[in-house]
């Protein structure tokens, strides 16, 4: 290393002893108003679930992720807020296998396996249940009855409740017990245990006890309500839908469109640029989870792909019930 008295643009350099500079960052003498731009860095194209292997490296794991992705802006270290899983996203296989070695080099030993798709629930018709808890054990009871009715809402309308009790059936403090109820049902799911969405709740009659009612029980009559109401409104199960960009020479345009009709993906249209060919398509995420080392192996890695989320759509009835089948198995295991 040769000390340098200053250094400009295009120059590199190493200076010693900052602490909080990053990737992106423009330094300067303070004398200038602008900053360099970073160039865009390109989407990660494959996820994996990290988990450490050592208890004793559950509280290390985090951070030592997060100064690689510091480090790296095409590295990205995140937890999955529908699954709860903490995952890593990268641009390749390759690319994950190295950031995970710096990782081992930190004494952070870990597990990888592919992470959970990040279905959601819904309905497609209206229901309506009800429900009556009551629990005697000596002492004070227990006792709520609730009846609700349940309602689709519109892709992204997300959750709604109404209160439309009259005559005092159910007592006024006891309505936002009865909307709790609901809402923790719908963030830990019915059928597969992934959050319920685009659902309106309304509760409109129930019986409470002068004694024995209170805020638990009518949460709880209301939760159990829910979950009968749903099997009456036609229940699905919602998955990602990717919006693909894929670039391959021409030549391959007959194999990926096979490839891509194999995935319950729906091609949108196709353009050629010289030898290259342009494909858009729609294509399931859990379809695509593989898909950098695929398409490198289909086009002798010639081939490369963007997406992105582009909206949720309804799963096959046959894939569904996989899907719940095995929730349905953890937990008889859990």
């Amino acid at each position: 290393m040769h000390p340098v008295p200053s250094a400009s643009y295009g120059d590199i350099v190493a200076v010693a002893k900052v602490d909080d500079i990053h990737i992106g960052d423009t330094v300067s003498d303070g004398s200038t108003k602008w900053n360099f731009v970073l160039p865009p860095v390109p989407v990660p194209k494959v996820t994996l679930a990290i988990e450490a292997k050592n208890r004793n490296d559950e509280v290390k794991i985090v951070p030592e992720l997060t100064k690689l992705a510091d480090a790296d802006a095409a590295f990205r270290a995140e937890r999955e807020s529908t699954t709860g899983e903490l995952v890593v996203r990268g641009m390749s296989t390759l690319h994950l296998e190295i950031m995970l070695k710096r990782l081992e080099r930190k004494h952070v030993e870990t597990i990888t396996h592919p992470p959970r798709i990040p279905y959601l629930e819904t309905i497609q018709g209206p229901g309506a249940a009800m429900y009556r808890h009551r629990k005697q054990s000596g002492g004070k009871g227990q006792f709520a009855e609730v009846h609700l009715k349940i309602e689709p809402l519109a892709r992204g309308g997300d959750f709604e409740f109404s209160d439309e009790v009259v005559g005092g059936t159910i007592p006024r403090q006891f309505i936002p017990a009865v909307e709790k109820g609901v809402r923790e049902t719908c963030a830990t799911g019915v059928m597969a245990g992934y959050p319920f969405v685009d659902v309106k709740a309304i509760v409109h009659f129930g019986k409470f006890h002068d004694v024995d009612s209170d805020e638990l029980s009518f949460k709880t009559a209301a939760s159990n309500a829910f979950k009968l109401a749903v099997k009456d409104a036609r229940p699905v199960l919602l998955e990602p839908i990717m919006k693909v960009s894929i670039e391959v020479p021409s030549r391959f345009m007959g194999d990926i469109s096979g490839d891509l009709n194999s995935r319950r993906g729906r091609i949108q249209g196709m353009n050629q640029e010289g030898d290259t060919a342009i494909i858009e398509a729609e294509v399931p995420l859990s379809e695509m989870m593989q898909y950098s080392t695929e398409l490198r192996s289909l086009t002798a890695g010639e081939g490369d792909f963007e997406f992105q989320l582009d909206h949720y759509g309804v799963v096959p009835a046959h894939l569904s019930s996989d899907i719940i089948a095995k929730h349905q198995q953890e937990l008889a295991h859990a």
